[in-house]
């Protein structure tokens, strides 16, 4: 005999919907002592087959569906189904498993698809009495098992006709049912395939059940594992919020580090621009000196060639910082061409010297160095920080100069 080890297959088909004479019970006694096997003896009719999960239930007299089942045995498939040994089964019901009442039972053959193809008559456990014995019964025995009769037909009268209220429901369900079914006729071998296969699977998980066991166990060990794991974890994410936190203070004082950085950014780009506009007028002044020299140049070259001397032939004068000497002046790079004249060159004759800035005639015998330098610096612009000299005519850009130096 197998084990309980699942639940059978059962349905809320009602008692009227049931075929009970497929499956005859056979030697049912009156009553079963409690503490003891029961053998439970049935006959298959003959257009009755048996299927792998039929099975067979104790029900308390009064049960409605065959959900409602104490407890339960598979049935024993026979080897040959048409012989007439095969007709005649039986199957044995544990004393552990039994009811420990006294109330009526019976047995009720139910079919895979949870329907009643059979019942036996009621029955009781308890123990055996010496009046159960006696072949004659007394007049209150007898009126107790009419009055227990009496009950139980009162009782199957109160189902039949709430079992026939049901009854018609389902059978309006039955027809919504069957015009499903014919929707789904093309289904039904895919679907019993799965059945199949899950009746399979069902019987590995019956076997595994000790391997279910054990993995239970692991599992147990795992989960102590994963606790002491997730305990570890939440050290570790309590260690990486410190961290985050620290790291959120170096974050906003390098925010402010780098503001301080743009500030200064801001300041250095600020002075690169004014020093560009300084860059840019100093560049300026010294193509205007460049464009002076190169006149100055010219001017002198006339002068000197206005007077018969050669340019070549004077003696180069570097400008000195003495700037109180008589007849120099720091504007001429060549120094001053009148220094390198005697006045034995052209005796006799007045000699005249044009200034070479405003071009005006100087007579040489009434020229004084100290007119000289002032009708010079009447003529310029000096610089009051750096006593740059500039011409007159240049007065922007002696004023762009002037500015620069309060940058």
């Amino acid at each position: 005999m197998e084990e309980i080890t699942e639940d059978p297959p059962t349905s809320a088909i009602l008692l009227d919907h049931c075929h009970f004479s497929q499956v005859i019970f056979n030697s049912v006694e009156k009553f079963y002592v409690p503490g003891g096997d029961v053998t439970c003896y049935y006959t298959l009719t003959q257009h009755f087959l048996p299927r792998r999960k039929d099975w067979i239930g104790i029900f308390r007299v009064g049960w409605k569906t065959t959900r409602e089942y104490y407890t339960f045995m598979w049935v024993t498939l026979p080897v040959d189904v048409n012989s007439d040994s095969a007709k005649q089964q039986e199957v044995q019901f544990k004393a552990y498993y039994l009811p420990k009442d006294d109330e009526y039972y019976q047995f009720c053959y139910v079919d895979q698809d949870g329907v009643v193809r059979g019942a036996s008559i009621p029955f009781q456990f308890r123990p055996e009495n010496e009046e159960d014995i006696l072949v004659v019964t007394t007049q209150e025995e007898l009126e107790t098992l009419k009055s227990i009769n009496k009950k139980l037909e009162e009782k199957v009268k109160e189902q039949k006709d709430h079992w026939e209220t049901e009854l018609l429901q389902l059978k309006e369900q039955n027809q919504k049912m069957a015009s499903e079914n014919e929707k789904m006729g093309v289904r039904v071998d895919q679907l019993q395939a799965q059945l199949s296969t899950q009746e399979k699977e069902m019987e590995k998980l019956v076997q595994g059940d000790q391997d279910k066991t054990e993995q239970l166990e692991h599992l147990k060990k795992e989960n102590g594992q994963l606790f002491l794991s997730l305990t570890e974890q939440k050290e570790h994410q309590k260690k990486l919020q410190q961290t985050v936190e620290e790291m959120k203070q170096k974050e906003t004082t390098a925010m402010k580090k780098q503001q301080e950085l743009m500030d200064q950014n801001f300041d250095l780009s600020k002075r690169l621009s004014e020093n560009k506009i300084i860059y840019d007028v100093l560049q300026r002044e010294k193509e205007n000196m460049e464009r002076e020299n190169d006149l100055l140049k010219r001017e002198n070259s006339r002068l000197l060639s206005y007077m018969g001397l050669d340019f070549d032939s004077l003696p180069y004068q570097a400008p000195t910082s003495d700037q109180g000497g008589a007849g120099q002046n720091p504007r001429l790079v060549y120094g001053n061409p009148y220094s390198g004249i005697q006045e034995s060159s052209a005796p006799g004759q007045l000699s005249i010297k044009k200034c070479p800035t405003c071009n005006s005639d100087l007579a040489d015998d009434i020229f004084d160095p100290t007119l000289e330098q002032q009708h010079m610096q009447s003529l310029c612009l000096n610089c009051p920080i750096c006593d740059k000299v500039f011409p007159a005519k240049e007065k922007q850009i002696f004023e762009d100069h002037v500015f620069c130096h309060t940058l």
